[in-house]
């Protein structure tokens, strides 16, 4: 079977060029730094420390704690982080800088993980939620380099994917050192799999461990003051192809009754700015860009956030937060960075990816469902009128945050037999 899969992944090299080449058509970066996905890094990143992989955004965003916690208890250890796609690697660049070494993961194939692992010589290798590579993982267990599945979810969809590999998804779960599960039921799903139970921790999820921190907030009340002192603002995030019409609808209704509010709309991925942009302009909104620079007028009706790695500081301009992906079937993005400022947020019905996150909000009254522009602009104009009731849930969101958190320090406690001991 393992067999099977290698050379399936090598006969099906000549699509996966064609594919980066098409992605290169709207998103430029695709078409650099093929050599990384071969495993060729050399001089790009140092030996024998950490490596962390995070495939996208999402898991990016959820590592950025964690990687500053392993900074912090051990300076001495060089981590790299690696990602999949040109926007995790935008955002690992944007979050870490200089702090770590960054690269792609590269394919499957035993050759080039072998490169890899010969060029990083990790000490441990993190892989956060759930990413599974048959090779990659047989490779780390022949060099006998603990691996750790951290922030590990594991879907009832994917459990029965997964369950249908039989003997090789047994085989492979063995060869794991830890898998630190989000929650019970994921652990569950993993132990159905054949992962022994002494290899399992529930540690819940790294998504709580955010925090807004001093300068990111004295950053987003200086540009607040800059764009809209005297205006309200909300804000529509990580969108998706479907949901901006839907958005700049439910926009165009509710400057009926509030002419000067403010939309800023981020759509998730850098090739759909210009879209964006396009259909504000088709809609006859009167907007800027963020990456102009330019300063909102009085006359300003929308802000195309086409920049990368400033998703929580434009939170914290806004009074109330659409979190995307949920309109449309793509099962939601992470609705906590927006919960961290204590903002009410409003999400679509397809929230799959964050089913045990949202239950909690929805259930705190941090959460509100919405399906369409009329039920969008009727929510958001209730939150606009009652400034009590905006507060409160905006409060409720940030109390399920709190309330919550504690996996990271759980994940450390985890690492630290694997790590060197820290010298005091």
């Amino acid at each position: 079977m393992e067999l099977l899969y290698t050379l399936l992944l090598y006969l099906i090299q000549p699509l996966v060029w064609l594919r980066l080449l098409l992605r290169s058509r709207k998103a430029p970066a695709y078409r650099k730094r093929w050599a990384e996905r071969y495993g060729f890094c050399r001089n790009k990143v140092k030996p024998d420390g950490i490596l962390l992989h995070s495939v996208s955004v999402g898991e990016t965003l959820a590592a950025v704690p964690l990687v500053r916690a392993l900074r912090h208890r051990y300076p001495t250890l060089p981590i790299t982080v690696t990602t999949m796609t040109p926007t995790g690697s935008e955002r690992a660049l944007s979050a870490f800088g200089k702090d770590v070494h960054h690269v792609y993961l590269p394919y499957d194939l035993p050759g080039s993980m072998r490169r890899f692992l010969d060029t990083v010589r990790p000490k441990l290798v993190i892989v956060m939620e759930t990413e599974l590579w048959p090779n990659m993982i047989s490779a780390l267990h022949t060099r006998k380099i603990p691996l750790v599945i951290a922030n590990a979810r594991l879907s009832e969809r994917s459990a029965k994917g997964y369950g249908r590999l039989g003997k090789l998804m047994r085989r492979l779960l063995s060869k794991i050192t830890l898998m630190a599960a989000q929650t019970q039921e994921d652990g569950d799903r993993f132990l159905q799999l054949g992962l022994k139970r002494s290899q399992l921790a529930v540690t819940g999820s790294l998504k709580f461990d955010i925090s807004v921190t001093p300068e990111l907030a004295a950053r987003a009340i200086t540009l607040r003051r800059q764009w809209a002192p005297r205006r309200k603002v909300w804000i529509a995030t990580s969108t998706h192809d479907g949901e901006e019409t839907i958005i700049l609808a439910a926009h165009r209704k509710l400057l009926e009754t509030f002419p000067d509010l403010l939309l800023i709309l981020a759509p998730r991925h850098p090739e759909r700015f210009p879209d964006a942009c396009e259909m504000a302009r088709k809609c006859n909104f009167s907007f800027i860009t963020r990456s102009s620079g330019e300063i909102p007028s009085g006359s300003t009706q929308v802000v195309i956030g086409d920049t990368m790695g400033e998703l929580m500081m434009l939170y914290g301009i806004a009074d109330i937060a659409f979190v995307g992906g949920s309109l449309v079937e793509r099962g939601g993005h992470n609705p906590l960075e927006a919960a961290a400022h204590a903002l009410p947020v409003l999400m679509g019905p397809h929230t799959f990816n964050f089913k045990d996150i949202c239950a909690r909000l929805q259930a705190a009254d941090g959460l509100i469902t919405v399906t369409d522009a009329d039920s969008m602009a009727k929510e958001i104009a209730t939150l606009l009128t009652d400034e009590d009731y905006r507060l409160w849930c905006g409060r409720h969101a940030v109390e399920v945050l709190h309330q919550n958190q504690g996996a990271l320090s759980r994940l450390l406690q985890l690492l630290q037999p694997y790590l060197p001991q820290r010298s005091h």
